[in-house]
């Protein structure tokens, strides 16, 4: 189950090497977890389905950048290791991720769809930069995640303009949920030494140099759904740092209890 990664000669710091690479595991680890809570309550059975494939190609890109960090980390840690045996200030995934499917007692299909496309129009620009890291163990994970980052956007996007340009209710409840989200993104922006470092050496670009992008591609989805642009927030969300909302503990309470129950079982 844990596949074997060496680490490219690269002139970064090892701790802010395996930490940028964390930061993107983590995410996509964290938010499968969340699509996951879908399986078997979603609106449709397709779309029951849909999601659950989401989730698992989320998983399989968690599982790629925790193996290649934990051989850049250099302690004998597994992908498994790394999912089931930190505590919430371990993980450095964006805090957009761990929030709840549902703005309220109850899961909101919306909020879900707006995630979703809200992160694949970054990822999608994000993969297709690491394709050309000088990492290049990080270079062949993003070279097949990007892939996948453009289903789930065709997904989410095609989702999000039906429910815009749907029905008076689902026009709002498309519109609450960006209203919720958008403010979250303000953390994606935020470059800091960690970024800068991982740029100057070419292993990955800083968010922030990607913003354009992600605007450009959410705006143009947004005018086709009818829906309005967020306006501005001066939040900002601490997840990459450690600093999470008061979801994530729960969600990990629930992702690690069986690996904690039964350290070091195979089956």
């Amino acid at each position: 189950m844990n596949a074997a990664s060496t680490a490219s000669p690269i002139d970064i710091d090892g701790q802010a090497h395996q930490a940028i690479l964390m930061r993107l595991g983590d995410s996509c680890l964290v938010l499968a977890q969340r699509l996951s809570q879908w399986c078997g309550h979603g609106p449709m059975l397709e779309e029951d389905i849909a999601l659950t494939n989401v989730s698992l190609d989320l998983l399989g890109q968690a599982r790629l950048l925790l193996s290649h960090a934990g051989a850049i980390e250099g302690r004998g840690r597994t992908e498994d290791d790394l999912a089931y045996f930190r505590d919430e200030a371990e993980f450095l995934n964006w805090t957009l991720v761990e929030l709840p499917n549902g703005s309220g007692p109850h899961d909101d299909y919306a909020l879900t769809i707006a995630r979703n496309a809200m992160v694949s129009a970054l990822l999608i620009p994000l993969w297709e930069a690491l394709a050309a890291s000088t990492d290049q163990q990080l270079a062949a994970i993003a070279a097949k995640s990007v892939k996948e980052a453009r289903a789930h956007w065709r997904h989410a996007s095609e989702w999000l303009i039906r429910m815009g340009d749907g029905t008076e209710q689902s026009h709002a409840r498309a519109q609450a949920a960006l209203e919720r989200l958008w403010p979250y993104t303000n953390e994606w922006w935020q470059a800091d030494a960690l970024e800068q470092q991982a740029a100057q050496a070419g292993i990955a670009p800083t968010l922030a140099s990607l913003k354009p992008h992600w605007m450009a591609r959410m705006q143009a989805l947004l005018e086709e759904a009818t829906l309005q642009e967020p306006a501005a927030s001066g939040f900002i969300s601490t997840g990459k740092q450690g600093e999470h909302s008061e979801h994530l503990g729960y969600l990990l309470a629930e992702m690690q209890s069986l690996a904690r129950k039964h350290p070091g079982a195979t089956w």
